[in-house]
């Protein structure tokens, strides 16, 4: 009995290690010039700037951020009627005018999910930021900022800079300060006036 036992293990061992020859013999793996490996990376290539995104603009029309590389920029969600609108979109302004041929751009994408604070159309945004608060620097296209709708954009740019409670928006005027390789260096509260950033986008732009 002891001389059928081992020999019964004998042979599902090399029953075994015969399966194991074949698999390995048979099995092929995509070599990393095929489509399949070329795809499987796509999938799992995750974005390391801003110039990884195509977002819309107020219109409909598709932007490639990539357009703004070797730019300082600041990404705002702004609203039309928020108790901190007026003053945010007059500093702003401030910051476009002055520092816009330094290589500065405003990006700011409208956003309802906070009181239902920016309620209109495209079309109406558009004519509020350039009549009512003139507003030169571009506007894009309405967003959701938090929630599993959250545009690709602020999932990448809360996941750079997260708070200690979690990286949801807390509200309206939240900015994300962006370096000129497309790096998010720097996340600012809603209460934080567009002016007390200036040092900030002094330093990345270079300038005294």
């Amino acid at each position: 009995m002891y001389w059928d036992w081992k020999f019964s293990n004998l042979v599902s061992l090399l029953f075994l290690g015969f399966a194991l020859f074949l698999y390995f013999q048979f099995h092929t793996y995509p070599s990393p010039s095929s489509p399949l490996h070329i795809d499987n990376m796509a999938e799992d290539a995750s974005p390391e700037s801003i110039y990884d995104f195509t977002v819309k603009d107020i219109r409909g029309n598709d932007v490639s951020l990539s357009e703004y590389r070797g730019q300082v920029v600041l990404v705002v969600n702004v609203a039309s009627k928020c108790g901190l609108t007026q003053s945010n979109y007059k500093e702003l302004n401030v910051l476009y005018e002055k520092y816009k041929n330094q290589g500065f751009e405003i990006l700011a994408f409208p956003c309802n999910q906070f009181g239902g604070q920016e309620p209109g159309t495209n079309e109406q945004i558009q004519e509020a930021t350039c009549s009512m608060f003139k507003a030169e620097f571009p506007i894009f296209d309405k967003v959701e900022v938090n929630g599993k709708n959250a545009a690709p954009l602020y999932k990448f740019l809360k996941s750079e800079k997260g708070r200690y409670f979690g990286d949801a928006i807390k509200w309206n005027f939240t900015k994300f300060l962006v370096n000129k390789e497309g790096k998010v260096v720097e996340r600012y509260a809603p209460t934080t006036s567009p002016l007390n950033i200036e040092k900030d986008i002094r330093d990345l732009l270079g300038s005294s």
